[in-house]
């Protein structure tokens, strides 16, 4: 199996070519990422933009300086250029800079409980922790069942919205599985919400950098409410992430963090809080974390993400091409059809520990995944088939082995060679299993050396 190209088109917008990594037997290797759903590397863009701009950092809206002007004025621009790139209204929705999608949620979560009295909150199983725990400590959360493929049910949807009869504050769900890839119908949910009285939630962490986002208009059917993502995921990693909501939702409690910059006027008695989106941005701004994802989110813009999104549907069938002819070889999602999915593909081999496998691929080919639960462990249970009663006991028990399993996510900078790569290795370890098991009996760590 072998392609005709051995470049990506995307790949020259890359910071740096991949580096060369020590594999167990003294050699080098150039090293392979396929773990992309977990963080990116930057941009060229981005490591330009922060070097240009470096000379100039300065606090933001903390000075009269040429400097500090400059900045605050690129980092409150930067709204406008996020709201345009997902189609937000800042007539009526707010963008909110925090630190990563997690917070994000809690933020949203903190905000949204604490201002009605609506207490239900329906999301999934396929969702990650943190689009499922931060709703639990606020709201009474309701999982909407899944399809055995480990799809979203709409139609247990829609009778969870009957079921509560308007007292579903929020319908939680991601974008697209960390997991499986799965695309949810967002703008099917959507439309489901506002029939039902109710609003949708979106955590776009693994959307934003593989497939066009578009909110929709104020009044459209299936206006998406409220957005969540980090620039990490999308080739930006300085530190910063994104909530976008209607301004109304914001406003009606106190900031969810208090201190500097999120109050107008404080005396010993009271406290006159900020207007948004600035009440809830409390301490120093992440200018350069802006910075790099405004610069981003013009490259993706330039690159095309309808061609990045179609680019990496193509290596994804081809590494599943692959995978399918390696004996042993568990998929956990369903390949077909490529357009209701992102670039992931999860799956185990028969008689290997998946943490075992994780490190024979790193140290025998310089191959970087990632394995486990991905930090969504009741999808990945449902996934593998263990039932709640099979997990109580191996939680009860530390030496039963824990569920998991082997994770390979694109992005568009990789090539088909590289797939190649991986799969002549993985099928020599599925049919040569003791040549490796010798070695990785205990799982050894990988040895860190200065590169």
């Amino acid at each position: 199996m072998f392609y005709s190209s051995t470049a990506s088109p995307f790949g020259d917008l890359m910071s740096a070519e991949s580096p060369l990594v020590p594999l167990r037997s003294g050699h080098y290797a150039k090293a392979i990422n396929f773990d992309n759903a977990a963080t990116t590397p930057p941009l060229k863009a981005v490591l330009e933009e922060i070097l240009q701009l470096a000379p100039w950092y300065a606090s933001v809206h903390r000075g009269s300086g040429y400097a500090s002007q400059f900045v605050s004025h690129y980092y409150e621009a930067a709204r406008e250029m996020i709201a345009t790139f997902v189609g937000a209204d800042l007539n009526h929705d707010t963008v909110i800079f925090v630190k990563n999608t997690t917070e994000a949620i809690n933020k949203a979560a903190y905000l949204l409980a604490t201002a009605g009295n609506q207490q239900v909150v329906l999301t999934t199983t396929m969702e990650h922790h943190s689009n499922d725990l931060p709703w639990r400590r606020d709201f009474k959360v309701d999982h909407i069942h899944l399809t055995p493929e480990g799809r979203l049910s709409l139609e247990d949807l829609e009778q969870k919205l009957k079921q509560y009869q308007g007292q579903v504050r929020l319908v939680a769900v991601t974008g697209a599985s960390n997991v499986t890839g799965y695309k949810n119908p967002i703008y099917d949910i959507a439309a489901l919400c506002h029939r039902y009285g109710t609003e949708i939630f979106v955590d776009g962490a693994q959307l934003m950098a593989h497939a066009p986002m578009d909110m929709l208009p104020q009044d459209h059917p299936c206006h998406i409410d409220y957005l969540a993502f980090s620039s990490h995921k999308m080739y930006a990693p300085f530190g910063i992430g994104v909530l976008i909501g209607p301004q109304k939702s914001f406003t009606k409690t106190p900031p969810h963090l208090s201190g500097g910059g999120t109050v107008d006027l404080v005396t010993e008695q009271e406290v006159f809080w900020n207007q948004l989106p600035h009440r809830e941005e409390a301490g120093s701004p992440n200018f350069m974390g802006v910075a790099a994802l405004v610069a981003a989110m013009k490259a993706l813009r330039r690159m095309g993400l309808k061609g990045i999104e179609a680019y990496e549907h193509h290596l994804m069938a081809y590494a599943l091409e692959g995978l399918q002819e390696i004996p042993g070889i568990t998929l956990y999602s369903d390949p077909m059809p490529l357009s209701e999915k992102v670039s992931i593909i999860p799956f185990n081999l028969e008689g290997m520990n998946y943490d075992q496998l994780e490190r024979i691929l790193a140290m025998e080919g310089g191959v970087s995944l990632r394995t486990g639960c991905f930090c969504a462990q009741p999808y990945v249970q449902q996934l593998l088939g263990i039932c709640p009663k099979e997990m109580e006991e191996r939680m009860k028990d530390p030496t039963l082995p824990r569920p998991g399993m082997v994770r390979v996510s694109f992005g568009c900078y990789n090539t088909f060679e590289e797939i190649d790569r991986f799969i002549t290795l993985l099928n020599h370890i599925a049919r040569y299993p003791k040549e490796y098991t010798l070695h990785y009996q205990h799982v050894p760590d990988y040895f860190y050396q200065q590169p």
